[in-house]
C-alpha cells in the first residue's frame, strides 16, 4: 500500500518534531525535501525503517540513539547504547575547565569517564594547544570516543581503565592543571534508574550501584596527586549532592571549594582548588 510522507507522521504516535527528524534520517532527506514530496509514494524501505523506529522511540528508546548523534557545545558527536547521551547541563563543566586554564599556555587536562568524548573532545577543540588525556573502563566507550575525535578533528589520548588507574603511574606527577568529570552518580535502587531515558543510558554510566556518592568520593580522594599547584578538580553530580561533595573535596584537601548552577538554577556541578 502507499505510504505518503503527511500520513506517516499524522498516524505514528509522536510528537510533530520528532517524527519529521526520523523520517527525514528514515528517508536520508532534509526538511525541505519532506514539505515539498509531503504527497508523493515513499519507497519501501524507508518507510519500513521509519515505522521501526517510531515503534522503538514509543517504547521509551531516546532520539539520540535511534538518530546516532546529539549535538554537545556546538559540535556534533556519535553515540550509541554504549555511552551515556551527552547533556546540555553538562556543558557548564567544559566552559568551568576552559575558564581556568584561560591564561595557561599549552595546559594539561584530564577527563574522567570519558563516554562518548564529548567533554574531552569539546576541551581540545577549544584549546587546540592543549594536551586532553581521556579515561574510562568501557572499551565499547572509547571506540565511540575515538571515532568523534578523529571525525572533528581533535587530539586526544584516550585511556582505558578505571578512573587513575587507566593512567601511566611513570608519569611525573603532579601533572594536569584541570580534572574534570561527569562520573556516575546516581544511588542504587533510585527509581529514575527504571524511567524514561535512563532506561537504555549504559548502567555503568549512571550509578555507583551504592550511595551516588563512591565514584565522586574516588575521584575527589585521587586528584590531588594528579594535579599541579593550584590545579583544579570539577565534578558533575546530582542536583541534591552538591553538598555533600563540597565536603568530599575539602576533606581531600581542596581549597575555593563552590558548586556553581546550570541554566535551570540547579546547583551542577562543584569543584575547587589546590
Amino acid at each position: 500500500m502507499a505510504a505518503y510522507a503527511r500520513d506517516l507522521i499524522a498516524g505514528c504516535g509522536l510528537p510533530l518534531l520528532e517524527a519529521r527528524m526520523l523520517l527525514e534520517r528514515a528517508l536520508g532527506v532534509n526538511r525541505a525535501w519532506l514539505i515539498a514530496h509531503d504527497d508523493e509514494t515513499l519507497p519501501e524501505a524507508g518507510v519500513a525503517r521509519f515505522e521501526d523506529w517510531a515503534a522503538r522511540r514509543r517504547d521509551g528508546e531516546p532520539m539520540a540513539y535511534l538518530l546516532g548523534e546529539r549535538e554537545f557545545m556546538g559540535h556534533l558527536f556519535h553515540v550509541s547504547p554504549a555511552v551515556l547521551i551527552p547533556r546540555p547541563e553538562t556543558e557548564l563543566l567544559v566552559e568551568t575547565a576552559l575558564a581556568h586554564v584561560r591564561e595557561i599556555p599549552s595546559p594539561r587536562l584530564l577527563d574522567l569517564g570519558t563516554g562518548s568524548g564529548a567533554i574531552a573532545v569539546s576541551l581540545a577543540l577549544a584549546r587546540p594547544d592543549a594536551q586532553v588525556d581521556a579515561t574510562d573502563l568501557s572499551p565499547e566507550a572509547l571506540a565511540v570516543a575515538a571515532g568523534n575525535a578523529r571525525r572533528l578533528g581533535a587530539r586526544v589520548a584516550l585511556l582505558e581503565g578505571s578512573w587513575y588507574e587507566a593512567l601511566n603511574e611513570s608519569a611525573a606527577a603532579p601533572i594536569y592543571d584541570v580534572i574534570v568529570s561527569n562520573p556516575p552518580y546516581i544511588a542504587a535502587g533510585d527509581p529514575h534508574l527504571s524511567q524514561g531515558d535512563l532506561r537504555h543510558e549504559p548502567d555503568m554510566a549512571l550509578t555507583d550501584h551504592a550511595d551516588g556518592l563512591q565514584a565522586l568520593r574516588d575521584i575527589a580522594r585521587g586528584a590531588p596527586a594528579w594535579l599541579k599547584p593550584g590545579g583544579a578538580l570539577w565534578m558533575e553530580h546530582g542536583w541534591d549532592q552538591a553538598g555533600q561533595v563540597r565536603d568530599l573535596l575539602r576533606a581531600a584537601g581542596f581549597r575555593h571549594v563552590e558548586s556553581r548552577r546550570d541554566l535551570a538554577g540547579i546547583e551542577r556541578i562543584s569543584g575547587g582548588s589546590l
